[in-house]
């Protein structure tokens, strides 16, 4: 039985990487999918490949979270759950990280995250119980090193975002977050991988399994928590990390 069926979902960033692969298994589970992305004609790509919703959305301005989350609420005729996936990149370390750099991915990785929840509670809500699931990284919980400090200040805001809503909106919505590793997507695409395009081994070093992750198996452990097979969880950061931060 597919595990999602009848559930109406949106996915912000479904037009790449790990939000294009969720939205391909949550239709192939039964699931109604809203794509919510910047990207219009990726997004009406893939949404026309699989049959979803493609909604054009800046997760980081509050005027065009609220319609575009009124839109695939009308589209789908209600809402039961969200997978925040929007994310971007910024690899500088202290020195050389900008105002308007750092101020950008905060906007877009942890306020975008906190916007898209804040529109959608009320109509998951009138549901009666419903998921949400964000997208946070291993760098939230265990920095690899020095760099990249607005998107680990990012992600760890989304890994204390997650649980504070969890308490707020339980016991009928779970929050959950998930916390890649490396994975092979065109936004990690200059680091993963050597000039000559193998795995860059200063990467995969640090990986208990040698290697990084694809999209689809983060797509995987949402599945998981936007199921009923996650029934007793709410407000976890769930590593997806192929052993990084355990070693």
């Amino acid at each position: 039985m597919a595990r999602l069926a009848g559930r109406r979902i949106i996915i912000t960033g479904g037009a790449s990487g790990i939000g294009r692969a969720t939205a391909r298994l949550f239709r192939q589970e039964g699931a109604a999918v809203a794509i919510l992305d910047r990207s219009d004609n990726a997004a009406k790509a893939i949404a026309d490949e699989i049959g979803a919703f493609a909604i054009s959305c800046d997760v980081s301005d509050p005027a065009s979270v609220s319609a575009a989350v009124d839109k695939a609420g009308e589209a789908m005729g209600g809402l039961d759950g969200i997978v925040n996936a929007a994310g971007i990149l910024a690899d500088t370390g202290i020195a050389d990280t900008t105002p308007e750099v750092f101020s950008r991915t905060i906007a877009v990785n942890l306020t975008g995250t906190f916007l898209v929840i804040q529109a959608a509670a009320p109509l998951i809500q009138k549901e009666g119980k419903g998921t949400i699931v964000n997208i946070a990284s291993g760098v939230g919980l265990m920095p690899t090193g020095p760099g990249s400090v607005a998107y680990v200040a990012s992600k760890g805001g989304v890994v204390a975002l997650t649980k504070s809503v969890a308490m707020e909106l339980a016991p009928n919505i779970r929050v959950n977050s998930v916390c890649p590793g490396a994975v092979e997507t065109a936004m990690t695409a200059s680091y993963i991988r050597t000039a000559a395009g193998d795995p860059n081994p200063a990467i995969t070093a640090r990986y208990a399994l040698g290697r990084h992750a694809q999209p689809e198996e983060l797509a995987a452990a949402i599945l998981f928590l936007t199921s009923d097979e996650s029934s007793f969880m709410t407000g976890i950061a769930l590593p997806v990390d192929g052993g990084r931060t355990f070693h």
